[in-house]
């Protein structure tokens, strides 16, 4: 595999944080096998983490193949990016073509990067995830580093204006490599997956340093002003019986 771009473009993204004085806290790196194909699955709580997800493989010399929507791809700028990093572009309308895309990066030996929840969680909490992660795992026999990004959502994320706070903190966490069993089905294998990150979501928010009691950024679980992740599942299922009144009216 030639990367013509991604290396430069890593170099570029590694000055930034540095511009930012961004400070990192990394746990688990080793966990990240140096070589074969291995699932990379994070939590989704900016519009950053597929910087900092790749930036958490660095110690391992990988470079991560991350899935990402088709319109990233459609993009005049990101499209060109993406595609010349060998991003792996997600239709919805063509899920099974996009899963069959990743188990082909995954069997030639890549790192190939999922968030389970498919958007970002504005409670900053897990949500439910899909199972795309562990069937394509299964399909190709590799395994699944779960991992937790946190901190993120303070530069920029959905909802809220771009910041890139400076000498804000960026948690990393990644836990042991988790095999896909055969005998268990995609929805008991997910929720396994969802068990494991939930731990290590637990275990970064303690470490984390902790902000004033309401800030925006921070859960609502933890005494932090964020919407709780009830309040966000309202949020979601009225947004979506807005879009479908919208279809029908159409």
């Amino acid at each position: 595999m030639i990367d013509i771009t991604y290396p430069p473009i890593i170099l570029s993204a590694y000055g930034m944080f540095k511009s930012l004085g961004l400070k990192f806290m990394v746990e688990g790196a080793e966990h990240l096998p140096r070589k074969g194909g291995v699932v990379l699955a994070s939590n989704h709580v900016s519009y950053l983490d597929f910087i900092f997800c790749g930036y958490s493989a660095r110690t391992s010399n990988r470079l991560v193949r991350f899935m990402a929507k088709k319109s990233v791809f459609d993009h005049r700028i990101s499209g060109p990016l993406m595609r010349s990093m060998h991003h792996i572009p997600v239709d919805r309308a063509a899920g099974a073509k996009s899963l069959d895309n990743a188990v082909d990066w995954l069997e030639q030996g890549e790192v190939v990067g999922v968030f389970p929840e498919a958007t970002i969680s504005q409670s900053f909490e897990l949500k439910d995830f899909k199972t795309g992660s562990v069937r394509m795992a299964l399909q190709a026999g590799v395994p699944i580093v779960p991992m937790i990004t946190f901190g993120g959502q303070r530069l920029w994320t959905k909802g809220h204006k771009r910041e890139l706070e400076r000498n804000a903190t960026v948690a990393l966490t990644l836990g042991e490599p988790m095999e896909v069993s055969k005998s268990k089905s995609a929805e008991d294998s997910t929720e396994e997956l969802k068990s494991r990150m939930q731990i290590l979501y637990d275990d970064t928010i303690e470490r984390y340093p902790p902000p004033a009691p309401g800030t925006w950024w921070w859960p609502a679980r933890f005494g932090g002003g964020a919407p709780s992740l009830a309040e966000m599942a309202v949020r979601d299922q009225e947004d979506r019986d807005r879009r479908e009144g919208h279809s029908d009216s159409g």
